[in-house]
């Protein structure tokens, strides 16, 4: 029987985000004069190190776990392994073809060897858990904690601790995009006579209060906390998940600072004004456990809303500018890119999404 999986979602954002990371920044393209599949019969790299071993090995594991795992849902399993293991095998084939393209990538045979190898290995790994049980067990779980027709909803608040891990001039302060737009829009109409169009502020913006960046906060919790209300069942997990979100939220924004500052400072995110805008998210959270679904809705709507009206009304600091160009030197630089891009995007998707179950006509 076919089974409606948000594998499928996230095998298709899963490859997204090996296309980034593969083929980031997609500029200078060129063309060396040798055959583009030479590289397969190249000796070995003279130049390697055991991250870049592990990265690629790893890096393709996820992508044949979920196919493997769609595959078994949508038709029972028959093709499922064969093509799980296969398909992460050629689209490592093509990313490394296309490298040849580019001046700062290399296209290996090395590479291309250890993502086919990560592919069967997820893919064995899926096609093991469904022979033993696990997986079946995970779909009644899913069936007894949410609603039939939770997909798109778990899909985003998979992503949303991914989003967190690019550093926020506010915490947990997605969607702050307005500042970079206008600079983007002035560039791109600069010299014609839409640049008198864009909409420039005047004066520079003035930082939030204390106060007023304690409610983005709870507002920013609140959002994708009344979004997982909206998918869940009943009262008592819907407490177990705002705990969880909680936990969750601390435990990635440390490891965002970890990262940037350094493992000593995974705690300097927090201030007073983090604390109490938590804890407001945490007393809100108890108090709306109860709204139905899409009453759920309408709040993670209202709390987009304001908190990006916010964000995109206030500055950013010269000292968090600083802070973000850790994450574009070193092993960051395939990384920050796709993460920003999830930081800056989340939001939206999420407004989109809450408009459609809003719009409903059963909730």
């Amino acid at each position: 029987m076919k089974v409606r999986s948000s594998a499928w979602t996230l095998a298709l954002l899963f490859t997204g985000l090996i296309l980034y990371a593969s083929l980031y920044p997609f500029t200078g393209w060129w063309h060396q004069g040798v055959a583009p599949l030479a590289f397969l019969w190249a000796p070995w790299p003279q130049y390697w190190t055991a991250f870049d071993l592990a990265s690629n090995l790893v890096g393709y594991m996820p992508l044949g776990f979920l196919l493997c795992i769609a595959l078994l849902r949508s038709d029972g399993g028959r093709y499922a392994w064969p093509v799980a293991a296969l398909l992460p095998a050629l689209l490592s084939l093509a990313v490394e073809t296309t490298q040849n393209f580019l001046p700062m990538r290399i296209a290996s045979n090395v590479d291309l060897a250890l993502n086919a190898l990560g592919g069967v290995l997820g893919a064995s790994l899926g096609w093991m858990l469904e022979r033993i049980g696990v997986l079946h067990r995970w779909s009644q779980i899913r069936a007894d904690w949410f609603e039939p027709g939770a997909h798109g909803g778990l899909v985003l608040l998979a992503i949303w601790p991914v989003a967190l891990l690019y550093p926020a001039s506010v915490p947990f302060g997605l969607g702050q995009v307005w500042t970079r737009l206008e600079a983007g829009l002035i560039a791109f109409f600069d010299g014609t006579p839409f640049l008198q169009w864009v909409p420039v502020g005047i004066t520079a913006p003035d930082p939030l209060s204390p106060l007023a960046e304690a409610f983005c906060i709870a507002l920013c919790l609140l959002a994708p906390l009344m979004m997982g209300f909206g998918e869940m069942r009943s009262l008592p997990r819907r407490l177990v998940f705002l705990g969880a979100l909680m936990v969750c939220a601390i435990g990635m924004e440390g490891i965002s600072s970890a990262l940037t500052f350094g493992p000593e400072h995974a705690w300097a995110w927090y201030s007073a004004p983090v604390g109490l805008g938590m804890a407001v998210a945490l007393l809100l959270g108890l108090a709306l456990a109860g709204l139905p679904r899409r009453v759920c809705n309408v709040v993670m709507l209202l709390a987009l809303a304001v908190s990006l009206t916010l964000l995109n009304r206030t500055s950013t600091s010269p000292y968090f500018a600083q802070s973000l160009e850790v994450w574009e030197q070193g092993r960051f630089i395939r990384f920050h890119g796709l993460s920003q891009w999830l930081g800056w995007l989340w939001p939206y998707a999420a407004l989109l999404f809450g408009l459609r179950m809003a719009a409903r006509r059963t909730a």
